[in-house]
């Protein structure tokens, strides 16, 4: 299903959904096309900071061509906050899975986004960091 063709993005839950399934589906355009040209990513699996789309991209791509790549939500972790206008922040825990060096691996991640749902690219920023090991 392309992007034109799919409901609008009228909560903030609609754009991580949207997002989610992008990255189920390997469709980088997709992921990309949810991103603002100005947006800021700080990704899962590397330690650069991505504020173009054309980084955007090529993290994107790398990530989708591993084998297996999925990633879940921990529903009860979702916290959505409303800031004035159509801003809203929205902050968990997902889970990312693809294959390593021939296995089956998991990878939780806390994530934040900023998005604006004023803007048909509504994310402006997001955060997403593994889950280091507790002291």
């Amino acid at each position: 299903m392309t992007s034109s063709t799919q409901t609008p993005m009228n909560t903030p839950r609609d754009v991580l959904d949207r997002w989610m399934q992008a990255v189920n589906h390997g469709d980088v355009k997709a992921l990309l096309g949810l991103y603002d040209p100005q947006a800021v990513l700080i990704p899962t699996f590397s330690n650069r900071l991505l504020n173009t789309p054309e980084k955007l991209r090529d993290y994107f791509e790398k990530l989708g061509s591993r084998e297996e790549l999925s990633i879940a939500l921990h529903e009860k972790t979702l916290l959505v906050q409303e800031l004035p206008g159509q801003l809203f922040t929205l902050g968990g825990i997902y889970n990312w899975r693809f294959m390593v060096d021939g296995e089956l691996l998991n990878f939780e991640a806390r994530f934040s986004y900023v998005v604006d749902l004023a803007r048909p690219q509504p994310i402006l920023h997001h955060h997403s960091s593994q889950i280091p090991r507790m002291l």
